[in-house]
């Protein structure tokens, strides 16, 4: 059972309140990112913002290339440090709305639970839309996940997989887990999946169409914008092959759930983890008071408070 105090904004600390003006100032010093033309979106994907600086690229990481369904697909590669005991694999899918983002930009994430865990981290280069929209992500994600299950477990000399990913990329690790089932029999090819303030519902939950125009990283509008760019119009976004929030869950892996309670995709993450309980699939749903959206990239005692439960999750299912 989620502590109702959680919600209640007198338990929300003053580094974390301090943390989120400083966000929402940051992104209104800054052009509204859907005034600008296709061709600058491109250019500012690899760029960052000063609202969401890129992190450190890792000098360890490698790229492997594997066969994508359209063409080679590239997986961004940490491995443990040496001396550390390898416990498994964990298969990362990045946010960024579909349209933003890339495999390179989480590296410190992925070397924490590299040298902290015991797992070779990978993490896919998925095509981004509106150039690519649904499926193309997914499927790309999906043929990462087979590579992985199958010829990848010995190629990497590993048994226990991982999976998952932040705001969409969280999104895009259940719709995985789903395909795996229904179209693979694999339903339990991961041990459990890590969903960090995933976008469940692209019809768009209640928190999401009542938040309003404050960009605290993100806000309706993005949200609405991200649905907009992946799923092409005339498409049934509540279909359960577009928003996994809609689809039977049964036969998935134990999750933990983690999201902020001012994160405008708080209604998913509740929502989501609700039916994953009630499917018997087992897990646990940390909820923090005043995390703005996927506040774990935003250094800070709560957001290491987050990372060393998602540790202790990853290195318990291997």
């Amino acid at each position: 059972m989620i502590d109702h105090a959680l919600f209640d904004p007198a338990t929300i600390d003053p580094e974390t309140k301090r943390l989120n003006a400083e966000i929402v100032a940051a992104h209104a010093a800054q052009p509204d990112p859907w005034t600008l033309p296709i061709e600058e979106v491109r250019a500012r994907r690899r760029a960052g913002t000063q609202a969401s600086p890129a992190m450190p690229r890792s000098a360890r990481a490698e790229w492997l290339t594997i066969d994508g369904p359209e063409g080679p697909l590239r997986l961004r590669c940490i491995r443990p440090k040496p001396g550390t005991k390898l416990r498994g694999a964990y298969l990362h899918i990045h946010r960024g709305g579909w349209i933003w983002g890339s495999a390179d930009e989480q590296d410190p994430w992925l070397e924490r639970v590299a040298d902290t865990c015991g797992f070779i981290t990978l993490s896919v280069e998925y095509r981004l839309a509106p150039e690519h929209p649904y499926p193309a992500a997914l499927v790309d994600c999906e043929a990462a996940a087979l590579w992985l299950a199958g010829k990848g477990r010995a190629e990497l000399g590993v048994n226990a997989l991982t999976i998952g990913g932040e705001s969409v990329g969280a999104h895009l690790a259940v719709m995985v887990m789903l395909r795996l089932r229904d179209r693979h029999g694999l339903g339990r090819a991961f041990r459990g999946a890590n969903l960090n303030a995933g976008f469940f519902d692209l019809g768009l939950t209640p928190s999401v169409r009542n938040w309003g125009a404050e960009r605290l990283v993100v806000n309706t509008e993005d949200l609405t914008r991200f649905a907009d760019g992946y799923v092409r119009e005339g498409i049934d976004r509540r279909r359960p092959d577009v928003s996994p929030i809609y689809a039977d869950l049964k036969g998935l892996p134990p999750a933990l759930f983690t999201v902020g309670t001012c994160d405008p995709l708080l209604d998913d993450t509740l929502y989501m983890s609700s039916r994953w309980a009630a499917a018997g699939n087992g897990g646990h749903t940390a909820v923090y008071p005043g995390g703005c959206h996927v506040f774990v990239r935003y250094p800070g005692a709560m957001s290491e408070r987050a990372l060393e439960l998602i540790d202790r999750f990853l290195m318990a299912l291997a």
